[in-house]
């Protein structure tokens, strides 16, 4: 059986010569079960075992310059290392049995690794939520301020959309665990389904319910869509932490280390680079979910047009989510939170925040709807364009005050009553 591990890096876990050991094991594993079914000689695959064979990926892409087929080369390669023992290998398979549930180990000890590295952002996203749940902001639509919020609510956001593409992460692994040791086209013609089930137990994966010579497409095209998910709310967290940065806003930054430099010109500037970079990751990890989706649709029990894709967008793109992840973990935890500014920002707002309270009070003494909305929304443009504060022009509005007495005005005007339940969202988002 392959060892299940979490890999130190991407490099390794598509390196050449880890595929040529995984389709060794893959044909070993086949061996022994064809061993228990008595079509190969007992002993076979621990005879080769035990030779503790050192694959050569260079002498194999040295045969597959002649032979045009990377599975012949590797299986030749083989058979000059073990001998005799090696005619046993490969009974009754063909290329796409090695080829797709070598694959299969490959994306799920890649996809181990991205769910592995989601959990430590949520990690890191639930620390700074609880820590800043109660630290006010203003809450925005369209640029614009709304109603408060709070910084941790933010960050709670977004720990549940992550939450979310963990989730899919592991739906999608799920899927992509399946392998086949089917044959030609699917049918079992020299082999069993037993043989199939034996083997693949051993290499910790499903069998593929209706297999042709490969493993439908459609697992695939779910997983890439999983991982663009994931991108794509790194990428709302990132574009959020540039907006947080911004001169005019600067209520967040990134971490600025000490000897970092943000301009070749200007040496006053804080660049948010981290989240601008992974802005930028999002769309090439979004951009394989296209190819993913048209490697579906192949030629009768199948042709090799996802091959080559595959080849690229797989290593490419588990690696690249792999980095987005490490770095937004990073983002965060280094995440500089400016609670003075928050607070500034908030008084900018002129509370006028407080416009649906009052709206409602108003509706709450017998006024229609609209006739309260054009009462509170006269009141708030005259605000808006410097002329008085919100609460003072609703308290000398003679239509306003006949129904909300001055008392009655104040206790509208009430943050902690706006953010009272902001705590227990933030939690139920953290106990996701």
């Amino acid at each position: 059986m392959i060892p299940r591990y979490t890999p130190p890096d991407f490099t390794v876990l598509w390196s050449s010569e880890r595929r040529y050991q995984i389709w060794l094991e893959v044909e070993l594993a086949a061996c022994d079960a064809m061993e228990s079914a008595g079509v190969v000689p007992g002993g076979t695959a621990a005879r080769i075992r035990a030779m503790g064979l050192m694959l050569d990926a260079a002498r194999i892409d040295e045969i597959e310059r002649t032979t045009k087929h990377d599975v012949i080369a590797f299986l030749t390669h083989v058979e000059e290392l073990a001998g005799a023992d090696a005619r046993w290998l490969h009974r009754g398979m063909t290329s796409s049995d090695v080829l797709d549930t070598a694959f299969a180990v490959v994306l799920r000890d890649a996809a181990d690794s991205l769910v592995t590295r989601t959990t430590a952002l949520l990690d890191a996203l639930a620390k700074r939520a609880r820590e800043h749940a109660k630290t006010p902001m203003i809450g925005r639509s369209h640029g614009i301020f709304a109603e408060p919020v709070t910084f941790g609510l933010a960050l709670a956001g977004h720990h549940a959309e992550m939450a979310r593409g963990r989730e899919r992460l592991l739906r999608a692994r799920d899927q992509i665990a399946v392998g086949k040791i089917a044959g030609a086209v699917g049918t079992y013609a020299h082999l069993s389904p037993a043989i199939e089930q034996q083997a693949l137990t051993a290499l910790g994966l499903r069998a593929e319910t209706v297999s042709t010579q490969i493993v439908a497409r459609d697992r695939h095209a779910e997983f890439f869509t999983a991982m663009a998910l994931v991108a794509a709310g790194i990428e709302r967290l990132a574009t959020s932490v540039r907006h947080w940065q911004r001169s005019e806003v600067g209520e967040a930054e990134e971490a600025f280390t000490a000897g970092q430099k943000g301009s070749s010109a200007m040496p006053h500037k804080r660049n948010p680079i981290l989240s601008e970079n992974l802005c930028g990751l999002a769309r090439v990890v979004r951009a394989a979910c296209i190819p993913a989706l048209e490697n579906i649709a192949l030629w009768h029990e199948r042709d090799i047009s996802h091959s080559s894709v595959e080849r690229m967008i797989a290593p490419d793109t588990t690696a690249t989510l792999a980095f987005m992840l490490d770095r937004s973990r990073s983002l965060v935890e280094g995440l500089v939170v400016y609670p003075e500014r928050l607070n500034e920002n908030l008084g900018r707002a002129a509370e006028l925040y407080f416009s649906e309270a009052v709206l409602l009070a108003l509706v709450e003494t017998g006024l229609g709807r609209q006739d309260a909305y054009v009462l509170v929304q006269r009141n708030a443009m005259r605000a808006w364009r410097g002329d008085g504060a919100f609460r003072a022009n609703l308290a000398a509005d003679a239509d306003v005050s006949s129904r909300l007495p001055t008392d009655v005005l104040e206790r509208l005007f009430d943050l902690n009553h706006a953010l009272q339940h902001v705590p227990g969202i933030v939690e139920r988002a953290l106990g996701q």
